[in-house]
């Protein structure tokens, strides 16, 4: 029945010409044994490092986040008519 045998395909090792991964190994445990010792400060994420870092790489959010935030005409108008509209509602009692 070798014919209805599918076979694995191979697991995918990469391999880095340029890397020693028995030296970084070591250098990660140097590192590790340091901090516990607490010749390193612990690893903390500070979230006010990533702080507005996507809009200062992207060119239209930056120009977004450096955009006035001040009403605009068209949003105005539609406030004043509603208000117009609920001040009429008021002074006469119906719409």
């Amino acid at each position: 029945m070798g014919m209805f045998q599918t076979r694995e395909p191979r697991k995918y090792r990469r391999s880095s010409m340029y890397t020693s991964e028995r030296k970084d190994k070591l250098d990660r445990l140097i590192h590790d044994v340091k901090r516990e010792m607490g010749e390193l400060p612990a690893d903390e994420i500070d979230p006010d490092h990533f702080k507005g870092k996507f809009s200062q790489f992207t060119p239209r959010a930056h120009r977004a986040s450096q955009r006035d935030h001040r009403l605009t005409w068209p949003l105005a108008l539609i406030i004043i008519m509603v208000l117009i509209v609920i001040w009429r509602y008021i002074i006469m009692g119906r719409l």
